[in-house]
């Protein structure tokens, strides 16, 4: 054929008929279009379904009670599919049953209309070869009850017909002779199992072996006439198909009117809420898809929302386009109008538990807090129906965020760092819970949550919640008194900033710089291997404007009666203001290693620093010196060296510096 000319541009003449390796491309369509065996067994049910469905189409008024069985024989090693339907004549066998890519069920759609036919693409039945060495058809069809037929092939590729004896009433028999690694099929109590999955919406009752009850015996909520309770109907569904979890509660897809661009959806079904963790560890997302009443994609996830991951499912639809082997959807316009239309069953089911099941939507409120938290930023109606109700985790364990703002004196404290830092410390001695930004969703819905009542939200652990919860001394210290007092609590790489806070009984307390942290981390040698490659660009251009060098930040809290007494002892010269700063420099140090947040330095060295300095502060007197008295107050003894707030003033009594009074 000359390149880029259509074939009807080409003399006749200079046509080629295309050659077909029928061996390869029956190996391919059985061996390799199918992810699994177990499909065979639907594709040869779902034939059966579709010859039941014929001869109703074509003798409506016939005697005809269809039933589909399926035995397995495990001694021979075979697997039978018996039904009671159209069957097929000689000549059909040859041009349908033989013929690949051809199927009387697509034509009789076609023709008739029909919504409830299955099948589309005519290879269904070469599914049979990818379980079986070989595969029998005995057949007689209801317009020639009394001839039947014998369908015999081992592969696909070659194949035989010879007279049967006719079967009774019409129908057919598939019997596949199972291939060694496939022997495990023939067992009915298997059957059982996956036929009862990929069979239960289908309106022909399917039975295994001898069993009277069909394994589609399980009432369908949505096809069910009115009567009864509604509700107890789809819990009872949710039930029985659920594969891991139980249902907390049911709630009902509809159609929606109109075309699939405008949003329009034929699809039916029942979504509920999972007793299972969700996917703050795992996406358990469970969407069970059936076309015309037989299972199509048994992990349709992609269907619900992506925040959804506490919802199972089974929903059909006779609009939806199955792809070439039948166990996937193809992404069309009716695919998404599915997608909108669980977003919002999901969204209303939720709203109507919220309403009507009070008791239901506490436990989903508690077994799903996390998921609901990023599910709320996701959609406006979730976050107002969830604004007030879903839990937040603090450090006073889980709490609204209208619980966490009245706790907080009207605002809502959040800390960005890691749960038990110096947040979780200090806010315990003010009684005060804080939420845990670091998990889930936490900060952004807080965010938005203050920005929906109109709060103030406190983050701490950045600059401007440091800033409010630190906030600046009344008077700046001295260069000169800070100095000393950043030689005399501070470690290398800890920044001392002088400020008030509360409770006024806390001296000190480190405060691990988050952004230096986050750069040390996304530095260091391994996080090569442990952060793809484009999020650690773009982390470490975040980075890159971070000095680093400053670690850590000690508030010294001047408001502390403690350390006014020890900048008073330093001012007036007393010998223990150095032991008292040593003391205050170990309680910093173990509070930080308390904290879990911050590493302040060696609690071995801390630990024993307490012991030094309370040995030093009670050791005895020398003979010829006075003793300094006790107070509870610490250093109030030395009212005659109280610096600049002293009666004597900024200078002793003999107009010294004070250096050495009361050494």
């Amino acid at each position: 054929m000359s390149e880029g000319l259509p074939p009807e541009s080409v003399p006749a003449e200079d046509l080629r008929t295309t050659e077909v390796d029928l061996g390869g491309l029956v190996n391919v369509l059985a061996t390799h279009l199918y992810s699994t065996p177990l499909v065979a067994l639907r594709e040869l049910v779902q034939n059966a379904h579709d010859s039941h469905t014929r001869r109703l189409l074509e003798d409506p008024d016939g005697d005809h009670r269809p039933l589909i069985r399926v035995r397995a024989d495990g001694a021979r090693r075979t697997v039978a599919i018996e039904d009671t339907g159209a069957g097929l004549t000689e000549p059909e066998i040859h041009a349908y049953l033989a013929t690949v890519g051809t199927g009387y069920t697509r034509m009789l759609r076609e023709l008739t209309g029909s919504q409830e036919l299955i099948g589309a693409f005519g290879l269904g039945f070469l599914s049979a070869f990818s379980v079986a060495d070989e595969v029998t058809v005995t057949t007689t069809s209801h317009r020639e009850q009394g001839a039947g037929h014998r369908y015999r092939s081992r592969g696909g590729e070659q194949y035989s017909v010879e007279p049967a004896a006719a079967r009774p009433g019409g129908g057919t028999v598939v019997e596949l002779a199972l291939k060694t690694e496939h022997a495990h099929l023939a067992d009915e109590d298997a059957l059982r199992e996956v036929l009862g999955r990929y069979c239960v919406l289908l309106p022909i009752p399917v039975f295994v072996g001898d069993d009277e009850q069909p394994v589609n015996a399980v009432p369908v909520p949505w096809r069910q006439a009115a009567g009864g309770d509604p509700y107890a109907a789809r819990m009872r569904f949710a039930a029985a198909f659920g594969r891991r979890f139980e249902p907390l509660t049911a709630f009902p897809v509809a159609p929606v009117e109109g075309g699939a661009q405008g949003g329009g959806s034929d699809a039916v079904g029942l979504l509920w809420v999972q007793d299972g963790a969700t996917y703050g560890s795992s996406d358990n997302r469970d969407l069970a898809v059936y076309l015309r009443g037989m299972l199509l994609a048994e992990d349709a996830r992609d269907l619900l929302p992506s925040w959804a991951g506490f919802i199972g499912g089974v929903v059909e639809s006779n609009r939806l386009t199955p792809t070439a082997s039948r166990e996937d959807l193809q992404r069309d316009e009716h695919y998404r109008a599915l997608q909108r239309q669980l977003t919002d069953a999901v969204v209303e089911g939720l709203y109507e538990t919220a309403r009507l099941r009070p008791a239901v939507w506490r436990r989903i409120l508690a077994r799903h807090g996390q998921d609901l938290l990023g599910a709320a930023l996701c959609d406006d109606r979730l976050f107002t129906l969830l604004a007030d109700d879903v839990p937040v985790p603090t450090s006073q364990g889980d709490l609204t965020a209208g619980a966490l703002r009245a706790a907080g004196g009207g605002a809502v404290h959040v800390a960005l760092g890691s749960g038990g830092g110096f947040e979780e410390m200090l806010y315990r001695a003010m009684q005060v819970p804080i939420a845990r930004g670091d998990r889930y969703a936490v900060l952004p819905f807080l965010r938005r949550y203050a920005q929906l009542r109109g709060c103030r939200i406190v983050e701490l652990g950045s600059e401007s919640g440091n800033r409010e919860l630190f906030r600046d001394p009344e008077r700046p210290l001295p260069a000169e008194e800070s100095a000393w007092l950043a030689g005399a609590l501070a470690d290398p790489g800890e920044q001392l900033v002088p400020a008030r806070f509360d409770p006024t009984g806390l001296p000190l307390v480190l405060v691990p710089d988050r952004e230096a942290e986050l750069k040390a981390r996304i530095e260091d040698d391994q996080a090569d291997a442990r952060i793809p490659s484009a999020a650690l660009r773009l982390a470490r251009s975040f980075t890159a404007r971070t000095d680093g060098r400053v670690k850590a930040r000690l508030y010294l809290n001047l408001s502390c009666p403690a350390v006014q007494d020890l900048l008073t002892a330093y001012r007036a010269g007393h010998t223990g203001s150095a032991t008292a700063a040593g003391l205050l420099r170990s309680i910093k140090v173990v509070m930080a290693a308390a904290s879990a947040g911050a590493s302040g330095g060696d609690l071995t060295g801390a630990l024993a620093g307490i012991g030094t300095a309370v040995s030093a502060l009670t050791a005895a007197v020398p003979a010829g010196l006075g003793a300094v008295p006790d107070s509870p107050d610490g250093l109030d003894g030395l009212d005659g060296l109280k610096g600049p707030d002293g009666p004597d003033g900024p200078d002793g009594p003999d107009g010294s510096d004070g250096r050495g009074a009361g050494a």
